[in-house]
């Protein structure tokens, strides 16, 4: 039987959960190579022959510092040193992948790289004819935005940290004849800006400079706004977990404003609403395209994609793809959680 090990935060609620998974499986308990030990540099010891799955870093203060190699750790919940963290990430996936030889590793540390590099994502997709929303050209300040936006004639965007993710540093932008409105979890305080878990508006052209500005430099990935199917009057869309190639977990996520993450305040809908709504074809031909997605990422045991319906239901498009998106609790297909079918897809692996 080969050995189970995760590169995670010990404490980690999805650590937990793969943890219990395993044991519902008749599995031994999988070895926890902690984050922080990899982030610092330390020695990666896997024994060979083991399925090595690496978890999410997040979450965890240290490691945020020493993957981008601060002397001191962040505020809690501040927006920093996104390309310094993505560099450090890199370099910590290279140690995990060099201790991994002789083993498998249930996700590709290359494809890893690039679900967290959203332009490169953006375009992988789009050479693969992946529908996605179209994207400007990377902005190097608030003003250079409001001129490519001009240049393309959009007066709504999507404005993303290039390397970030759960929404943090993420701007639903709106201008029109002069007036601006950004919808964000972001919160500047004495000069820093901060990831709270309240979405709210700013509509102060100065505040939302100051905000852009801030993360500008960090690289930023902007896309054109894709309105939105509705549900009850809530906006909606859907995270689609792709599990060794095929779409297996489904989670509709509803929310009053543009930005529908369920820690930020967004609510699961119906699945059964959504069927009706777009039709069964409409909802198969979605469906196809995560897939399509997973198809990008072989390497991948697992990815999240997040995929809209537009308003009207005839279309849609993929707004995300996440490395680590399958932290669903709760949320079961034929018995099982996102984990316990990750396993059961593992199993002839795991047992040879």
């Amino acid at each position: 039987m080969s050995p189970l090990v995760v590169i995670g935060n010990p404490d980690n609620r999805r650590v937990s959960l793969f943890r219990a998974a395993a044991r519902a499986a008749g599995l031994t308990d999988p070895t926890v190579v902690a984050w922080r030990d990899v982030a610092a540099g330390a020695p990666v010891a896997i024994e060979a022959g083991s399925l090595v799955r690496v978890d999410s870093p997040g979450e965890d203060a240290e490691v945020d510092r020493l993957l981008r190699g601060a002397d001191e750790p962040a505020a809690h919940g501040e927006i920093v040193g996104l390309a310094a963290w993505y560099r450090g990430f890199l370099g910590a996936l290279r140690r995990v992948e060099l201790a991994a030889r002789g083993s498998r590793l249930c996700n590709d540390p290359s494809e890893i790289a690039v679900l967290f590099d959203k332009r490169a994502c953006h375009a992988l997709l789009r050479s693969q004819g992946i529908p996605v929303p179209p994207a400007l050209d990377t902005p190097r300040s608030y003003a250079h935005l409001v001129s490519l936006m001009d240049d393309a004639g959009w007066s709504r965007v999507f404005v993303k940290p290039v390397h970030g993710s759960s929404a943090s540093g993420v701007l639903a932008l709106r201008r029109h004849r002069g007036r601006v409105l950004a919808t964000t979890s972001v919160e500047p305080s004495q000069g820093r800006l901060f990831n709270s878990l309240r979405v709210r508006d700013y509509s102060s052209p100065e505040t939302i400079e100051s905000i852009v500005d801030k993360l500008a430099p960090d690289g930023l990935h902007v896309e054109r706004w894709f309105p939105k199917a509705d549900l009850d009057g809530m906006v909606m869309d859907l995270r689609v977990v792709v599990i060794a190639g095929r779409p297996s977990h489904v989670v509709v996520r509803t929310s009053r404003g543009p930005i529908t993450n369920l820690h930020l305040g967004g609510a699961r809908g119906s699945l059964q609403e959504v069927l009706e709504r777009a039709g069964r074809r409409r909802y198969r031909a979605a469906i196809e395209t995560c897939e399509r997605v997973g198809a990008c990422f072989p390497g991948c045991l697992q990815v999240g994609v997040d995929l809209m319906f537009s308003s009207d239901w005839s279309r849609h498009a993929v707004a995300e793809v996440n490395a680590f998106g399958d932290l669903l609790p709760g949320l079961l297909v034929d018995g099982r959680d996102t984990y316990a079918a990750q396993l059961a897809a593992l199993m002839p692996a795991v047992v040879a």
